[in-house]
């Protein structure tokens, strides 16, 4: 016959306490102690969240001022109320589609170009056995990177210039007249998008090869022990080991499209070129700073955000359920 016994608080635990015990979560346990053992890594985490909060979120109430008539005597909780009239004005502007078009087909041709090619120089580099070759082509493809944006677009000007330019100082040596690549709309995209993969890739290849050093060498041994070739290694071994990342990097940019840089959009800008160069950001600048009409950029603003929280859930969901990584898994 089973005898019951008769379990014993703890010595010295009063009924207060083991009350207490029995409210706390069971994870609360666990970040107590997390906490005191790990509290300077925690301390250091507290400076980028108080930038956070003032810089990231405290600015978002200051969004409502997209549903005001802004007075700067009364600031931005006591201008009048009007609603949507500033997204209609926005959405009934002729020039709503084509910023729109603008902005949607550079971002989307900006990250189709640089995605993969950073991918291709990463898979490249990693199979390179000699060091100093090696070394050199990361530091001629990642050193664009830490070059300002205002020198890179002058940079660019000076390479395209018609006049003096080194591009059509060879197109004159083959009897090709000189072409004026900056004040043709036909070609913004194509200097918007090259330049910037010139300038990017390599930073972005440093993120995949430091995925393909967390690859297990055993997976290689065994491919190799089964025959299989370099390619066949590259396709079965790395892609599968760094595709997490690349799907999330993906998400991140797919989220950013239409958030797309303003700084090099409106340097490369000229009234030429203006019907393929004016974006969303460039609209807010003008319309915020340059004609002071501060609701209305911030409606457009607003516009922009949202479509673009919008297209990060929708990418990160079909990401999860297709490849089983997301930004949240």
């Amino acid at each position: 016959m089973a005898t019951l016994t008769t379990v014993r608080p703890p010595a010295g635990e009063t009924p207060v306490r083991r009350r207490r015990r029995r409210r706390e979560r069971p994870g609360m346990k666990g970040f107590r102690r997390s906490l005191s053992r790990h509290w300077t890594l925690y301390l250091l985490m507290v400076v980028p969240l108080i930038w956070f909060v003032v810089f990231k979120y405290i600015p978002m109430s200051n969004a409502v001022l997209a549903f005001k008539n802004y007075n700067v005597i009364k600031g931005i909780w006591g201008s009048p109320w009007v609603g949507w009239q500033n997204f209609d004005l926005f959405f009934q502007n002729p020039v709503f589609w084509s910023l729109v078009k603008n902005t949607f087909v550079l971002s989307v041709y900006t990250v189709a170009a640089s995605f993969p090619l950073a991918i291709v120089l990463a898979l490249a580099l990693n199979e390179i056995r000699t060091g100093l070759f090696k070394r050199t082509v990361q530091l001629v493809t990642y050193a664009p990177y830490f070059i300002s944006t205002v020198v890179v677009v002058s940079m660019t000007i000076l390479v395209l210039s018609p006049r003096l330019g080194l591009v059509n100082e060879g197109l004159g040596f083959f009897g090709v007249p000189a072409v004026d690549f900056l004040g043709n709309p036909d070609y913004f995209r194509h200097i918007y998008v090259w330049s910037d993969v010139w300038q990017t890739t390599g930073y972005s290849a440093v993120i995949y090869l430091a995925a393909l050093a967390g690859i297990d060498p055993a997976l290689h041994e065994a491919a190799r022990v089964d025959g299989a070739s370099r390619l066949q290694r590259i396709r079965n071994v790395d892609l599968p080991g760094i595709m997490p990342t690349a799907v999330i990097i993906l998400v991140l940019a797919v989220g950013n499209i239409m958030a797309i840089g303003f700084e090099k959009a409106f340097l490369l800008q000229n009234p030429l070129n203006l019907s393929e160069s004016e974006i969303i950001a460039t609209y807010v600048y003008k319309t915020g700073l340059l004609n002071a009409d501060f609701s209305g950029a911030t409606a457009v603003g607003l516009f922009n955000s949202v479509i673009n929280l919008a297209l990060l859930l929708i990418v990160n969901a079909v990401a999860k359920r297709v490849t089983g990584n997301g930004l949240w898994s």
